[in-house]
């Protein structure tokens, strides 16, 4: 069932995430986090004069392109739809897709911002592909490839339908996204995958409500993100799991992982929060519950042990 336009506009108007300096820190009970969310984060119409005027002039006129699974939508493919959208794009697109699986391999480039992908919260979408390192390299195996700026999601699942890695297997790593445009946003989406699945990649993005599973580093990049009541699922079955694999390469940059009020499922004592992947990377886990999956030791320094200075 395609939404309507009063769902889609409601869902846009949290969207982007923008922060002043001055904001009351996250509340320590989470019953709170929503009203402290939309506190922080107005609608559209009330804070036009804190926003990017590109961003409140591709906000006043947006086009809706509706999308069915069996292809008799306004076009066939998710894919048809971006590569309808002109270059250095300055209204904003939604793509509104109906229930089921679409079954192909999206990147949306950096010329085309103010995207929004949209699925129905009660039957929600599936994007799926199974590309693996070894096919695209690491970074252009993901299912969805996102380098341009404004993009958001809502209501989707992202999926890589790659075999898990048996540890065997050369560059079985296996993306369900990468975000690499500054000022995205994911609501209520599910990430499906093992190693590798969300590359946070660069850029400035927020993560609310969503549910992530893997094994592997499967959050893993550079990007400045706020994951806010996010499901981190480890999937058993490896002898070690890393949530996190944060790629800071210096003190002087301005990136790294919050995780407020998420929790972390799984069992087995196999996870690790986070590993030193690169010599600075910066995670922070703020009144997040957390299941047995988690090693005590909490995080591991990736065998150099200079890093934990």
């Amino acid at each position: 069932m395609a939404l309507n336009k009063a769902i889609l506009f409601s869902t846009l108007l949290f969207i982007p995430l923008v922060l002043s300096d001055d904001t009351v820190p996250a509340p320590a009970d989470k019953a709170q986090l929503n009203s402290w969310f939309e506190q922080n984060v107005q609608p559209l119409a009330s804070r036009k004069d804190t926003l990017d005027p590109a961003l409140v002039a591709a906000e006043a006129n947006p086009r809706i392109i509706k999308l069915k699974s069996d292809g008799s939508g306004e076009f066939k493919t998710i894919a048809d739809a971006i590569n309808s959208i002109p270059n250095d794009n300055t209204n904003r697109v939604i793509i509104s897709l109906g229930p089921g699986n679409y079954t192909e391999k999206i990147k949306i480039e950096r010329n085309k911002p103010f995207i929004t992908i949209i699925g129905d919260p009660n039957h929600m979408p599936t994007l799926v592909f199974g590309g693996t390192a070894a096919k695209y390299g690491t970074v252009e195996s993901a299912t969805l490839i996102v380098e341009s700026d404004y993009f958001n999601a809502a209501n989707l699942i992202l999926a890589n339908s790659a075999p898990r890695p048996n540890g065997d297997v050369k560059g079985a790593q296996a993306l369900a996204v990468r975000i690499g445009g500054d000022k995205a946003s994911f609501y209520n989406c599910k990430f499906l995958g093992f190693q590798d699945t969300l590359c946070d990649d660069k850029g400035k993005h927020l993560f609310k409500d969503c549910y992530i599973e893997g094994t592997v580093d499967f959050i893993f990049g550079n990007g400045k993100s706020i994951y806010l009541n996010v499901e981190l699922h480890v999937i058993p079955g490896d002898r070690q799991a890393w949530i996190t694999a944060q790629a800071r390469h210096t003190d002087a940059e301005d990136t790294g992982y919050s995780f407020v009020h998420c929790k972390v499922t799984g069992t087995g004592r196999t996870a690790y929060l986070g590993r030193t992947w690169m010599p600075y990377g910066k995670v922070v886990f703020a009144y997040t519950d957390m299941s047995d999956a988690v090693i005590p030791d909490g995080w591991s320094n990736n065998s150099h042990p200079e890093t934990e200075k």
